[in-house]
């Protein structure tokens, strides 16, 4: 009888202690310490290059950590957030290998049948440990539960279907739904809500909550952490450089690191101050000593005689009061400011009528912009919701209908995918973006933001080749580049792809308060949820 790992249920377990991993010689993990038990939901939160996928990876055991240790009891399923492009497997030949603990349980079990009818010697326990082990992932029923997945997720359910002739969501999502389906002890999920509509994230929700296991989750969507998690490891920086893993749920996450981040600034900006006045106090007193200050006249013989000495007293106490003084809180990290966007009232800025493209935006849309509007567009993925963004930008030309611009109008947009990356460092690619600005006439050199006062990009980041910078670190330039053009208007596509929860939150605020015109192009139901108060146009 072949050898299986068995599924441990009440007594799964995974734990992570002191994790360090490298990735390219840049430590992308720190200090991990995690531990996942049946019935928790693990939300795992950055930005991207903090090593949210290293730390699955490490996880799941197909990567080693350059320090620490990890410990798993139990059965585990994987996703991750790439499947080979080149398959020779069908979508039965997936669901076999997802399937095989399911399988091997009910080999194991049918051999201990056998036997018991054979009576022979120990054939009783092995019978009871045999279905023991099957009741407990419910065997019989895992290709009942994967089909269920698999039509909840609108994925193919042919098994003789060859994965080589199918799309990157439909191979996703037939392995999600085998995931779902298999009763795995533990199951790590990397960016899961890809190629999902909103039915299948519906299912996604449902199932995760109802899996008896762990569960780890790495995800940028805000709702399913909300709906799903029990705790969030956040990889983020803190003011001890180490992770930090928060209780109650993505609500409790949200507060206690709002509160967290008000205490480091308030604890990091008294330091600063502290350390600006016994500074000015230590030039002062050498300012005194240099300059040979002496009391007014009429001053006692004592006390002018002793005055010198006493200053260079004061100058050795200054010094050595600011030599100890410690600045142990370091710089926290930079928060969103968007420039002050401006507003051409009565004036319609963007007109399109009746606008068609051929095989992206089929029925006929209006859309009327005027400053301080607000609209939200949304629809499945296909129906034409970056098309019509690409016709209110005008780099797209309509098939039908009309669109118009008032003159003048500056439109800002940010597409969903980053333009190829410039070798040139990001703060050089930034300032010759403004520079193009502002020799066109397009923005007073007066208007200028400076890349560090938007709080979107640390200096060292500033500092490096594009081609060095994370996926969300290049949008944020991309978002900076627009924002410093001072759009009256601003069209966002997808605008949570890529960003940062906190950025994305800020953003969010900070654009329900602009007198500019907004307009969102999104399936993202949290962002859907915070701005539930906007005109709503579904294609």
């Amino acid at each position: 009888m072949s050898t299986i790992t068995p599924p441990a249920r009440a007594r799964a377990h995974l734990k992570a202690i002191d994790v360090h991993a490298a990735r390219g010689g840049r430590p992308v993990l720190t200090g991990v310490n995690l531990t996942v038990s049946p019935g928790e939901r693990l939300g795992v939160v950055g930005e991207n290059g903090r090593g949210k996928t290293t730390l699955l990876l490490v996880l799941a055991g197909t990567l080693a950590p350059d320090s620490g240790a990890v410990h798993r009891t139990g059965t585990f399923g994987v996703a991750d957030q790439e499947l080979p492009a080149h398959d020779d497997r069908t979508v039965g030949d997936l669901i076999d290998v997802e399937l095989a603990q399911a399988r091997a349980v009910l080999r194991r079990f049918e051999s201990a049948t056998l036997a018991l009818a054979e009576e022979r010697p120990g054939a009783e326990q092995d019978y009871a440990d045999a279905l023991a082990a099957a009741e407990s992932i419910d065997a019989w029923g895992a290709d009942h539960r994967v089909d269920i997945s698999l039509a909840a997720l609108s994925a193919v359910n042919d098994r003789a279907a060859p994965l080589s002739r199918l799309s990157v969501g439909q191979r996703y999502r037939i392995r999600l739904a085998c995931l779902l389906g298999a009763g795995h002890d533990l199951l790590l999920l990397d960016e899961p809500t890809n190629h999902l509509d909103a039915d299948g994230l519906g299912h996604l929700t449902a199932r995760l909550r109802e899996h008896p296991g762990g569960v780890v989750l790495v995800s940028h969507d805000r709702a399913l952490l909300a709906d799903v998690s029990t705790s969030i490891l956040d990889l983020d920086p803190t003011r001890d450089g180490l992770p930090r893993t928060y209780g109650g749920g993505y609500a409790g996450y949200r507060e206690a690191r709002r509160a967290e981040r008000e205490r480091w600034e308030t604890d990091y900006n008294e330091q600063q101050s502290e350390r600006q006045r016994l500074a000015q106090n230590l030039s002062a007193a050498q300012n005194r000593l240099s300059t040979g200050w002496r009391p007014d006249k009429g001053t006692g013989k004592h006390t002018r005689a002793t005055r010198a000495p006493a200053l260079v007293r004061a100058v050795h106490r200054r010094r050595e009061e600011l030599e100890a003084h410690a600045v142990d809180v370091p710089a926290p990290p930079l928060r969103f400011q968007l420039p002050q966007l401006r507003a051409i009232p009565g004036a319609t800025l963007l007109r399109a009528d009746e606008v068609t493209v051929r095989g992206r935006l089929d029925r006929p849309r209006s859309v009327l912009v005027r400053s301080g509007d607000r609209l939200v567009v949304t629809g499945p993925n296909g129906a034409g919701k970056s098309s019509l963004l690409s016709l209110l930008a005008g780099t797209l030309s309509p098939d039908t209908g009309t669109v118009q611009h008032k003159q003048g109008v500056r439109v800002g947009v940010l597409w969903q995918e980053s333009p190829p990356a410039s070798h040139r460092r990001a703060f050089e690619v930034y300032d010759a973006a403004v520079d193009r600005l502002i020799s066109a006439g397009e923005l007073n050199e007066a208007d200028r933001p400076s890349l560090s006062g938007l709080g979107l990009l640390p200096s060292d980041a500033a500092r490096r080749p594009v081609t060095e910078l994370s996926i969300g670190q290049q949008r944020r330039l991309d978002l900076a580049i627009l924002l410093a053009g001072r759009p009256h208007v601003v069209l966002l596509d997808e605008p949570t792809n890529h960003l940062s929860i906190a950025l994305v939150d800020e953003l969010t605020t900070a654009l329900d308060a602009t007198p500019a015109a907004v307009v969102i192009a999104t399936h993202d139901r949290q962002l859907l949820n915070d701005t539930a108060a906007w005109p709503r146009l579904r294609l």
